[in-house]
């Protein structure tokens, strides 16, 4: 990497930054997530299904010329959804893939991009009629509310039409949050502001029983290792939301579109017949109502981050909130997509690492 001196210093500051925000699961769960930088023409953006959490360890930033790729992003080409071609040769010699987001880093002006799934963000992004509470609470900040699109091209092309110039903020409907500034301190405070406004009072939640659940887990299930992911099946609320359907992207793609609750008396085998029974392939994870979550043995290194993720979403969403769900054919072209099977194939390869 050849960057000023200026620049450099910049890109070690905002791989500070990723790996403290990757580290928080209230902000980056898993591989999700992503941070980029600006600079001679080119973005250098996290890649693809790597953790922001070991970003001032590992090498993960891939170049991507912005000239060519906001050109094709204009063009509706095909080539904008994983802007693969658009890394110049001999930049990138791990081979990584650049970050399924991209296209929305390149469209932001800001030197500095940080793409995060808060979770204040999403619970409130999930309600209906939401854009209009967030104009209170975002007030006086450049923001822009996008309606769920798939991310890739058609996020970002969703973002192109309702971007403003001065635009440093958007509000990804069931997705996320996007800050930008010219500098990561200014990005780090922006980052802030917006997650203290929209920070949401959580239910008080019941722990999970890990005992019991191990009592149910058989020999392909254990109990989920976070106490925290356990308020997903404890708290009768959050359980009515999990088992509901799909409210953002990577619930899809590292937990599978429908949460499987155990029925009285059912164990994880049981309900794992019970599925199989129906044509169902059991998912990475299973709810069993009072008493927590289990997560199958041989599930990707993303389930049980996400497992969390739902828990802390959840319990800041009110009991009975009208909610936009994800519906089948959002699901279906989240789950047909090379891009994201890429990158759960890369959670798979780093659970049967560990």
């Amino acid at each position: 990497m050849s960057l000023s001196e200026r620049d450099a210093t910049e890109f070690a500051a905002l791989r500070t930054l990723s790996a403290r925000v990757g580290a928080d699961p209230r902000l980056v769960q898993g591989p999700g997530g992503n941070t980029s930088l600006k600079a001679d023409g080119l973005l250098w953006i996290k890649a693809s299904g790597t953790w922001l959490m070991h970003a001032a360890r590992d090498e993960m930033f891939v170049p991507v010329s912005i000239a060519p790729l906001l050109e094709a992003v204009a063009d509706g080409a095909p080539e904008a959804e994983t802007a693969q071609v658009f890394v110049p040769e001999g930049m990138n010699p791990a081979g990584l893939r650049p970050s399924i987001e991209t296209t929305v880093h390149a469209l932001m002006p800001q030197r500095i991009v940080v793409h995060v799934h808060c979770v204040e963000t999403i619970a409130s992004a999930v309600e209906v009629g939401c854009e209009e509470r967030l104009a209170g609470k975002l007030a006086g900040l450049d923001w822009v509310f996008i309606p769920y699109r798939r991310p890739g091209l058609p996020l970002a092309r969703e973002i192109a039409a309702r971007r403003r110039p001065e635009t440093d903020v958007l509000v990804l409907g069931n997705h996320g949050l996007v800050v930008a500034a010219d500098t990561v301190e200014a990005a780090t405070a922006l980052l802030a502001e917006v997650s203290r406004r929209l920070a949401r009072p959580a239910r008080p939640l019941p722990p999970g029983d890990p005992a019991a659940l191990a009592r149910l887990a058989g020999a392909n299930w254990r109990p989920a290792a976070d106490p925290a992911a356990h308020a997903a099946a404890t708290d009768p609320a959050s359980l009515a939301i999990a088992a509901r359907g799909s409210l953002y992207p990577d619930h899809v793609i590292f937990l599978g579109p429908e949460a499987p609750v155990a029925g009285d008396g059912e164990d994880a085998d049981a309900v794992t017949a019970r599925l199989e029974a129906a044509g169902i392939e059991p998912p990475p994870w299973i709810l069993v109502p009072g008493l927590g979550v289990l997560v199958r043995r041989d599930a990707s290194s993303g389930a049980e981050p996400m497992a969390r993720c739902l828990a802390d979403v959840a319990a800041r969403i009110p009991a009975g909130a009208d909610l936009n769900w994800l519906t089948d054919t959002d699901v279906a072209a989240l789950t047909d997509w090379d891009a994201e099977k890429y990158r759960q194939a890369l959670a798979r390869r780093a659970a049967d690492a560990s």
